[in-house]
């Protein structure tokens, strides 16, 4: 956030925007100011990733700040608006809000906070962080930040997570490999691989433990391994390619900070991450989680089971997954529910007992809606998600300003549908001829 001292405009826009202000205990970080703060710091951080707009981060706000009041001068205690920021974000995995890390001894292992939302349980949590630190500098095993200027040479702990590749190991795991890997072809008297070695240390064990492993980062001292430079035409050090299966390598060419690298790595492991879960609206809270988690919710109004069967609905969902697949960047939520099952969301969102299927995408954070006007296809929602993402669309206020009341329903069971079963009608006392006979 900007700061202008003195000026009205300022302490309007901090109460508006942000979560959090400078007469509070909240140390508020930035991309600009998150290395030098948290990174390089030898106090313990706690640091909150939010969105302005989320609910659950507003009801998070008065613990956060109480918990920091507390914590003063003992433990640091951060918050990063990840929706302004989203690359700092980005670099740290965060999907949802809000997001709680602690960076302790290792700063480039932050570990996710899995505890309570009170400021006693985040406190309780500080404190116990705190002391396995304390406990860890005594026992030697830890100095806290290390720059990672060891030489590759000297096996310090810092390139833990790089794998170390040769002509003979390359093809085996790389080549065909599931994974993407990343790899730095270097040379130990390069001055440039020197410099970026910290860098791409620290990126790798980010990496693996924000991709689950899905994404590698590797090193060939092209001097040794001549064979695979030869291969790879391999001219200047150091040079980065990027493999992924069935493609040929790409040269990587942006920055050289870990931010960087750890940014390109997570946009090649959302490419290759499988779409968003699409949610049947079978409770509130399966509503209220996903709308508040995410900037937007796209919600689908099937036609009931019975005009379409299981085959016709799953057609449906298909167009829905492809599109949750194109979209999957954007971390919205993707949600469906049945005609006339949540009628009064359908009110809400002016779909109302006709026209299905039908699409909206909410934004819960001001209530508005969008509705598709185009067809329920791939063209036709791709034209329509098109025009939201760059911010076009007409929209609506969502009907009385809040989400009504969802009715918690049985989930589908992927079956046709069934026609109530009515009662038969014995008509064996019944002589069809003499009735017959009687009319004529």
């Amino acid at each position: 956030l900007l700061f202008v001292v003195g000026t009205v405009s300022c302490t309007l826009f901090l109460a508006v925007n942000g979560l959090y202000s400078a007469s509070d205990d909240v140390i508020e970080l930035t991309p600009a100011n998150f290395n030098k703060e948290v990174i390089q710091s030898e106090s313990l951080w706690l640091v909150e990733f939010y969105a302005p707009w989320c609910g659950h981060c507003q009801r998070l706000t008065p613990e956060w700040k109480k918990a920091a009041t507390a914590l003063k001068g003992v433990v640091k205690v951060g918050a990063v608006d990840a929706d302004k920021h989203q690359s700092l974000g980005g670099q740290y995995g965060v999907r949802g809000f809000p997001t709680i890390k602690i960076f302790g001894a290792n700063k480039n292992k932050a570990e996710d906070y899995q505890g309570g939302r009170t400021s006693d349980a985040i406190v309780d949590a500080a404190l116990s962080a705190l002391r396995s630190l304390v406990k860890e500098r005594l026992s030697g095993r830890s100095g806290g930040y290390s720059s990672g200027k060891q030489s590759r040479e000297s096996g310090g702990g810092d390139k833990k997570d790089v794998i170390e590749l040769t002509d003979d190991s390359f093809d085996k795991n790389v080549i065909n490999s599931d994974d993407v890997w990343m790899v730095e072809f270097y040379a130990p008297w390069c001055g440039h691989c020197k410099n970026l070695e910290p860098e791409w240390a620290a990126a790798a064990t980010e990496v693996k433990e924000q991709t689950k492993g899905k994404v590698k980062l590797a090193a060939v001292d092209a001097t040794v391994n001549q064979m695979l430079a030869g291969r790879y035409g391999i001219r200047g050090f150091p040079t980065i390619k990027i493999f992924q299966k069935g493609e040929d390598p790409v040269d990587y060419d942006g920055g050289r900070t870990r931010s960087d690298i750890i940014a390109r790595a997570l946009d090649l492991f959302s490419d290759n991450a499988p779409p968003p879960e699409l949610l049947e609206i079978i409770s509130e809270d399966v509503l209220k989680s996903t709308c508040d988690a995410h900037q937007l919710c796209i919600i689908s109004v099937l036609p009931h089971i019975l005009d379409t069967g299981a085959s016709g609905r799953n057609s449906y969902l298909d167009v829905m997954l492809k599109m949750a697949e194109k979209y999957k960047k954007k971390m919205w939520g993707w949600l469906w529910t049945e005609a006339g099952a949540q009628s009064d969301l359908e009110s809400s969102l002016g779909i109302g007992g006709f026209g299905y299927p039908a699409m909206a995408a909410v934004n819960a954070r001001k209530m508005k809606f969008a509705l598709l006007k185009g067809s329920f296809s791939e063209q036709g929602i791709n034209e329509f998600l098109r025009e939201l993402s760059v911010g076009r669309g007409s929209t609506a206020p969502v009907g009385g300003g809040a989400f009504p009341k969802i009715h918690s329903v049985e989930p589908w069971d992927g079956k046709d549908g069934e026609l109530p079963v009515e009662d038969d009608i014995d008509l064996s006392d019944v002589d069809l001829d003499d009735w017959d006979k009687d009319e004529l």
